[in-house]
């Protein structure tokens, strides 16, 4: 098998939260590629300490178009795996044509689907929108907001491990974009539910996650409408914090996405070949 995965990463994260999923999948045979979102390309340490003076600009667009600018100079279309905001903006890449599939796991909510209706998401921010001028301010997330928001599940010491091991500052503006996307019908968030011609799409949620909860994530899926020929499936991890990705027993969470792969991207390729 020689198939390349793009992961996106999430807020409040860099590249180094994908280590378990890259380790799973380059043993199966998979090439893997983890760019950084714009300012993140740096060690934890050096980030938390200094961030870029540049990252309170950072918005979804711009974190749209870096990842299509770096997609559309590989040799092939690759699967696109995202985490959180990741997964939005995979979403968003799959309609503009981009990837050969797409796994959304706990997606962000594109425009259409308000955050402030869930309450838990509206408490893991609140400190966020609630701050002035917050949109144009860079926040560093406490390990309580951290604990509450990802790892809610987890003992205290591996929550504080987590914190110390992967969080970094993040731009204020994307969760303002994020919250307020109702009001902006030119928001980069827009997600085409009716796109025919999408590429195959596995959108997942943990059903203990607090700031994208799985109800969120469940009104996310139904909005397609599961055109003709196009693929969008739904599947929740009794038990899955937003750190599907690393949380104990992150393995089922990767088997799983393979396994989909394998049957929706593979058999596909194989079937057009026969």
């Amino acid at each position: 098998m020689n198939q390349t995965i793009v992961f996106i990463h999430g807020a409040w994260m860099t590249p180094k939260c994908w280590e378990p999923f890259v380790s799973f999948f380059t043993a199966r045979g998979y090439t893997c590629q983890t760019p950084a979102w714009p300012y993140h390309d740096r060690p934890v340490a050096e980030l938390r300490a200094s961030p870029d003076p540049d990252l309170k600009q950072l918005g979804l667009g711009e974190i749209i178009d870096h990842y299509a600018q770096i997609i559309e100079q590989l040799p092939e279309p690759p699967i696109l795996i995202g985490h959180s905001f990741g997964g939005l903006v995979t979403q968003v890449l799959l309609d503009r044509g981009l990837g050969v599939a797409g796994v959304a796991l706990d997606p962000a909510p594109p425009r259409g689907i308000l955050a402030a209706a869930y309450p838990t998401t509206t408490r893991a921010l609140l400190r966020i929108i609630a701050t002035p001028g917050g949109w144009r301010k860079v926040f560093h997330w406490s390990l309580g907001e951290f604990a509450y928001a990802f790892v809610n599940t987890l003992p205290p010491e591996e929550q504080k491990r987590a914190y110390d091991e992967f969080v970094v500052p993040e731009a204020g503006r994307l969760f303002f974009q994020n919250a307020f996307s109702a009001l902006n019908a030119h928001t980069p968030g827009q997600v085409n539910f009716s796109n025919g011609r999408r590429a195959p799409l596995l959108i997942t949620a943990g059903t203990k996650d607090h700031i994208v909860p799985a109800r969120m994530v469940r009104a996310n899926f139904l909005r397609y409408t599961q055109q003709p020929g196009t693929i969008t499936e739904y599947q929740e991890f009794p038990g899955g914090t937003h750190w599907l990705i690393a949380q104990p027993g992150w393995e089922m969470v990767a088997g799983s996405v393979e396994n989909w792969l394998r049957k929706h991207v593979y058999n596909e390729k194989a079937s057009r070949r026969g």
